[in-house]
């Protein structure tokens, strides 16, 4: 989300986060909640903002109990590593909007223009047995027209270090997963 000096906020897609060993592997955008959780959750993030008078782009990490309660787990005050599909998915990316904000602009557009999957790709996969010269194996997932790659151009691949991350875009939510977790064996990133 983000937010202006003038209180003006706008909020993008909620977006479905899974992790492995803690660090944030795949986000899915929209969503697989409610509509009515999904506007919850957009109204406590706005909340959330308002109340620490924020002004920038923010992330509102927040936890779906048992019980289909909203609870808010993490606020990362800056463009976020979950917020990379922006970059390929909406009419304004992350990093637009948080300029947008800062100069007291409106702000930018966020509507989601395709049903989205981000996948990270951490130094782990330059160490793999699926790279070749020290480098992942990109012909399966260059060779997909509705993949987007984004590589951070970072010197040293580290164990867990994120490095760069993949949008798939697709009309069908399910058929971008797919294609996803079909990409993310071809480069030997783990499953779970």
């Amino acid at each position: 989300m983000g937010r202006n000096e003038l209180g003006e906020a706008s909020c993008y897609p909620v977006a479905e986060n899974q992790h492995i060993n803690g660090i944030l592997d795949t986000t899915i955008v929209p969503a697989r909640i409610s509509d009515e959780l999904a506007e919850k959750a957009l109204q406590m993030a706005l909340k959330v903002a308002d109340r620490l008078e924020y002004v920038g782009t923010m992330a509102v990490e927040m936890f779906v109990t048992e019980e289909n309660e909203l609870l808010v787990n993490e606020i990362a005050p800056r463009p976020h590593n979950s917020g990379h599909f922006t970059l390929d998915a909406t009419v304004t990316c992350q990093f637009e909007q948080q300029v947008r904000m800062l100069c007291g602009l409106h702000a930018g557009d966020t509507r989601l223009l395709s049903p989205v999957v981000m996948i990270n790709l951490l130094g782990d996969i330059w160490e793999n047995q699926a790279a070749k010269n020290g480098q992942p194996d990109w012909d399966t997932l260059l060779s997909q027209p509705a993949i987007k790659l984004h590589l951070y151009g970072k010197q040293h691949a580290r164990i867990g270090r994120k490095m760069g991350h993949f949008n798939v875009l697709m009309p069908d939510l399910k058929e971008a997963l797919e294609t996803a977790i079909s990409i993310k064996k071809s480069l030997g990133i783990p499953l779970e």
